[in-house]
Formats: C-alpha cells, sequence, structure tokens
C-alpha cells in the first residue's frame, strides 16, 4: 500500500466551507479599493533574491531567517516572496510607470511565504491583501491610505480594532534615536531575551517590537523616537494627525511601533484587533511611507506609502462573528425515476444559464435518498421531476423552510424563484 502523502507544513488547504469566507473578503476589498482609485495589480510569487535583501533589509528577520531561497537551474539565487511591496516596487521601476502618471494607487492580493514558527495566524504560506500608492509625500496621501483600511473593515464588518501610529523620522533625524536607543539598550542588556540581545547587534528597533514581558518593559522606558523629530517630519507627523481628525478617524500615538522592516521612513501604523481568538497575532495589517526605497532598488527617487494585510487573520475574526457565508442553492432538482435523468440534467443546465444557483445529484438513486440531499444542501427550493411533470410541463416547487407547494411551469421556474421572498435557511439533516 502506498505511502500517504500529506500537505506542508504551515501551508493549508482551502475547501468549500470555508473559502467562502476568503472570497467575501477579496470581492469586498476590490470594491472597496475600487472606490479610492486603486487598481490591481499581480506579480509573480518568485522573484530575484537580491530585491528582498536590498529593500527588506539583510539583518532583518525575514531575509536572515525566514525566507524559501533556492537555486534554479540557471545558477540564480531566488526566493519565494515574504511580502508583497519589494515586488509592486520592483514592477512600477521595471515598468517605467513614473513616465507614465505622476500618482499611481495599486492593491494586491496573494499568497507570501515565510519559514516561521507558526501559531494562531500565522503560517508558512499566508495570504496578504495590500495597497501601494506611489508619487505623493504628502501626510495626506498618509490618511487616506489609513482611510481605505477604516473603511475595508467596516465593510468586512471588524469593528473592534484599533490604529495605531508612529513617525520613525528620516536620515536627517533618526541617527540621532538609533544612536540613544543603542546606548540605552546596551545599559539593559542583561535585561533582554537571547534573541534581543542579538538584535541589539543586527537591528536595534527590533527591540521594540519584542512581545516577551521583560523586552516590552525596558523598551517602555526607553528613548522617545517622537522627541528626536526634526522640524519637517514632527509637521508631517502633526499634520497627519490633523488630517485622521478630519476624516473622523481614532487613533493612538504608539511611540513604540517601528514595524519590522528597513524600509520604512516617517510614518508607520498598525491595526491591532483585540479579539482573543488571535493570540499574539493581534496586528492585522500595516504599513507606513518607504520614501527611499525606489532610489535605492535603482529606480526614480518617488516618493511612496502602503500597507499589508493578513487575509488570514481576517478570515479568523470573521468566523469568530459567526456569519454565514457559504451560499445555498437556489433549487435542488430531483428525479422520480429514471426516465426523467436526461431532463433533470438539462433542466438543471438551463436554470443556471438563466442565473440560479443549482443542485443536481447526477447519481440519481431513490427519491427518499434524493429528498434527504436536498434537505442536507440547503436549497431554498425543491423541484421533482418525473414523468407526470414531462409530460404536462407543470411541477411544484417545494419551499424546503416549510410551507404549501408553489405551483409553476417548467419555463418559469427561474422567475418564480425569484419573485419569492427570501426565508431563513433550513437546518440541515444530520
Amino acid at each position: 500500500m502506498s505511502q500517504k502523502i500529506n500537505g506542508v507544513k504551515g501551508m493549508n488547504d482551502l475547501l468549500p466551507g470555508e473559502i467562502e469566507v476568503w472570497q467575501f473578503v477579496e470581492s469586498t476589498a476590490r470594491t472597496l479599493f475600487g472606490r479610492f482609485g486603486y487598481g490591481e495589480v499581480r506579480t509573480p510569487v518568485v522573484e530575484d533574491t537580491a530585491l528582498f535583501v536590498r529593500s527588506v533589509g539583510e539583518e532583518t528577520d525575514i531575509v536572515g531567517k525566514e525566507m524559501y531561497t533556492f537555486e534554479d537551474k540557471g545558477g540564480r539565487s531566488l526566493s519565494l516572496r515574504p511580502e508583497g511591496t519589494a515586488p509592486a516596487a520592483r514592477a512600477y521601476i521595471e515598468h517605467s510607470v513614473n513616465n507614465q502618471e505622476p500618482v499611481s494607487r495599486w492593491f494586491y492580493m496573494g499568497p507570501m511565504f515565510r519559514y516561521e514558527r507558526m501559531k494562531t495566524g500565522r503560517y508558512r504560506q499566508f495570504s496578504q491583501i495590500g495597497a501601494e500608492a506611489y508619487g505623493a509625500k504628502e501626510p495626506a496621501q498618509d490618511a487616506e491610505l489609513m482611510d481605505v483600511v477604516v473603511q475595508f473593515l467596516e465593510a468586512l464588518g471588524l469593528t473592534d480594532v484599533t490604529l495605531n501610529i508612529n513617525s520613525l523620522g528620516d536620515d536627517n533625524c533618526r541617527p540621532a534615536y538609533h544612536a540613544k536607543l543603542v546606548e540605552y539598550l546596551n545599559a539593559h542588556r542583561e535585561e533582554l531575551c537571547a534573541d534581543c540581545q542579538q538584535r541589539l547587534e543586527r537591528n536595534p528597533l527590533r527591540v521594540l517590537d519584542c512581545k516577551n514581558e521583560k523586552c516590552q518593559a525596558v523598551a517602555g522606558a526607553g528613548p522617545n523616537v517622537l522627541e528626536f523629530l526634526c522640524e519637517p517630519c514632527r509637521a508631517h507627523f502633526t499634520d497627519l494627525q490633523r488630517k485622521l481628525g478630519v476624516l473622523g478617524i481614532r487613533y493612538v500615538v504608539n511611540h513604540r511601533l517601528v514595524r519590522g522592516l528597513d524600509y520604512y521612513t516617517r510614518t508607520v501604523f498598525e491595526f491591532i484587533a483585540s479579539h482573543p481568538a488571535l493570540g499574539t497575532a493581534s496586528t492585522v495589517g500595516g504599513g507606513g511611507r518607504y520614501d527611499k526605497m525606489m532610489k535605492g532598488l535603482g529606480g526614480p527617487d518617488v516618493p511612496a506609502v502602503g500597507f499589508a494585510m493578513g487575509l488570514d487573520r481576517l478570515v479568523l475574526l470573521l468566523k469568530e462573528g459567526g456569519k454565514t457565508f457559504t451560499q445555498r442553492p437556489d433549487l435542488f432538482i430531483a428525479v422520480a425515476d429514471e426516465g426523467s435523468q436526461d431532463q433533470g440534467l438539462a433542466l438543471a443546465s438551463r436554470l443556471r444559464r438563466e442565473g440560479l444557483k443549482v443542485d443536481f445529484d447526477t447519481r440519481g438513486g431513490s427519491l427518499k435518498s434524493q429528498m434527504k440531499r436536498a434537505d442536507k444542501s440547503g436549497a431554498r427550493f425543491t423541484l421533482v421531476l418525473g414523468e407526470q411533470e414531462r409530460q404536462s410541463g407543470q411541477a411544484k416547487l417545494k419551499p424546503m423552510a416549510g410551507g404549501e407547494p408553489i405551483p409553476v411551469a417548467l419555463d418559469a421556474v427561474a422567475a418564480t424563484v425569484r419573485a419569492q421572498p427570501e426565508a431563513p435557511a433550513p437546518v440541515p439533516a444530520v
């Protein structure tokens, strides 16, 4: 007997019954982002490894520990994308989009890959929905992008999410903060966890993002980046807060917020959910401004700001809400005899062309077994097709939630079903 082959650990299957939640989130994103003028882009899941080393940062955990990197048959180092901003930036540069329009607004969705310790809401293949805006350096663009997320969460029905914002300054003022932070953390090195002691050497800002309670206590008493901002960065952050107020967006200023990637300058933000279902993976999305990345990747000196949201985590929150996303059939067609099988198949095909969601069991079987399947399907109506119905051209729609059968002509089934008021879904038979 052949050995069973299982899926790769941390890379999950999405089956009917669950995929409908994902489709709801994705369709909501496409509709909402479109309202803001963001067009969808799709980049390959594999990129040149150098793209992520130069953009995300060689000393980050993503590049240093988590990327799926391999050498292809041509001897090139390639990596499965661990995030979506760098590939979108690469596409923007490669296709010279800046020469075609002064401001570009894109969104994307799709799988990302990181080899990391798994927990609730954190997987090795995960999906993100993100957006990027190129060409605008003004705080208004930062505020608009946050408004996109706020309205997206509202459209999903997720309201218990808090926006945290911060500014990391720029090349003019961040070095002074960085030096003061390193000095402070070195004085408290023994109080930090082993990981943070290593981060202190490679990427000190990541210490502020550690979830270890002792590290959080040390970081909380450390220097405040906002006190080191130069006047242009301070003005940018002040104006951002004013614009969020104009939009009626509530937020919390969190001076410890740094994000985990090297490319951010000035604005950074996160949307944090308080639902216990997410455990420690409470950040459902975040992003910030990365005005230097495009030039650093060999492209034009174009300012940019973007965000990404974890689709897996959004789905977890929606499933916890108990809402049903599976679309039940409008109609189940059962056949009373073997001679009606072909006509039943043809009727189902025609009604599907006319826009109905129709369930038809191609196996046939006894009428009793078919009616059990109709119950289990959750269909609104069942139509039994037998010799009498075929000869007369008339049948009856049985409301599965209860009620009197509805006479119907076989050539008017679709119109009759649509004319019936929606009733609560019946409880499927066990």
